[in-house]
């Protein structure tokens, strides 16, 4: 285990298509915002926010995010890619292929790469390596209907969309549960992970697995973390990247 690693797993390997022709012939990670590719927007904040290895998942149009990171210089940061462009794996899938480079750190921070925040994730990441949980997902007050379900400790139950009222965490939703936002970022520590077999599959399914098996260990709790921010943007929409390049250009 290397001293002083901060371990960021972004994932880049979606197709991007809420995009439409902005993805036509590139990958999602290097559409642009205000001239920037969103992937350099992404490791350059986590950069300064302390983090000092990265592994980032590719599939649609990989070869260009390859080219683009050789292209750049990193400085003293580690850059790994972990390729899914023979199948892509979603998000449980990717982060049980990627495993292997996770090996020497203690907790890894899975950050979306069309998501464009201020939110200060160092002590979140610093706090949850001193915690017993096995995963942290950063949680806010948000108008969707997706939402994610936590009893009232704050562990994890499940998921919830408001519109067809569907849960996939039991019969009914348990009492006093809290209904919060997905903020496309979450923390968890790889050796939890190493039991479950490699396949595509969501991460919240494997979430879901691990908060059970707490429940019988009385540790290694999925818990929610709710964050505030002066922005935060989903930027998987062509207006949704206008509104944060407008929002960006008038306040900075």
């Amino acid at each position: 285990m290397k001293q002083n690693r901060r371990t960021a797993f972004i994932l880049a390997a979606g197709l991007g298509t809420r995009l439409k022709e902005l993805t036509s012939d590139k990958p999602k990670a290097l559409v642009t915002i205000n001239k920037k590719p969103l992937l350099k927007v992404t490791l350059e904040s986590l950069m300064s926010q302390g983090f000092n290895h990265f592994v980032i998942n590719i599939h649609h149009f990989g070869g260009q995010i390859i080219e683009f990171l050789n292209s750049e210089n990193w400085g003293d940061v580690e850059v790994k890619i972990s390729d899914e462009r023979a199948e892509l794996m979603d998000t449980g899938g990717a982060v049980l292929q990627a495993l292997p480079y996770f090996s020497d750190s203690e907790a890894v921070l899975v950050h979306n790469v069309d998501v464009l925040t201020d939110i200060d994730l160092k002590p979140y990441y610093d706090e949850f390596v001193k915690s017993e949980d096995s995963a942290w997902i950063l949680t806010q007050e948000r108008n969707n209907s997706r939402k994610l379900v936590f009893d009232k400790y704050d562990n994890f139950v499940g998921r919830y969309n408001a519109e067809t009222r569907v849960f996939d965490g039991g019969d009914s939703l348990p009492e006093d549960c809290k209904l919060l936002s997905f903020s496309g970022i979450h923390i968890f520590k790889p050796k939890y992970f190493k039991t479950f077999k490699l396949k595509p599959r969501y991460i919240f399914e494997l979430y879901q697995k691990l908060e059970k098996a707490a429940k019988f260990t009385g540790y290694a709790h999925v818990r929610s973390k709710q964050t505030t921010s002066e922005y935060w943007y989903d930027l998987g929409t062509q207006e949704q990247l206008k509104n944060a390049e407008q929002w960006l250009s008038s306040n900075r």
